[in-house]
């Protein structure tokens, strides 16, 4: 039985996807040997405030829906964390790479 506060399954994004006119972030984590699965991943906002966290899927993919703004996109994993930074100035998708080490 899936729990009804969790995550959806988190799936590559392709560069043509339909973001219905909401802000969306995604990308992959990534780190010394490939892809990095299962990894916490949380988006921050532009003061440093969490805003969510999903977990990578198992190729380190990732999703957010969002407002317009800056954010931060941390990826925490037991090999590593690491962090990159968006400003979304419009509905679209804002592609992200993270890489933990």
């Amino acid at each position: 039985m899936a729990d009804g506060c969790s995550a959806p399954a988190q799936v590559a994004t392709p560069a043509d996807f339909d973001t219905g006119g909401q802000v969306v972030l995604a990308g992959k984590v990534t780190g010394a040997e490939g892809p990095v699965g299962g990894a916490f991943v949380r988006l921050l906002d532009g003061g440093g405030d969490f805003a969510g966290e999903v977990v990578s899927s198992a190729d380190g993919d990732f999703r957010f829906y969002a407002a317009e703004g800056s954010w931060t996109v941390r990826a925490l994993h037991r090999t590593g964390n690491g962090e990159a930074n968006v400003t979304a100035e419009g509905p679209g998708l804002h592609q992200l790479a993270i890489s933990v080490a």
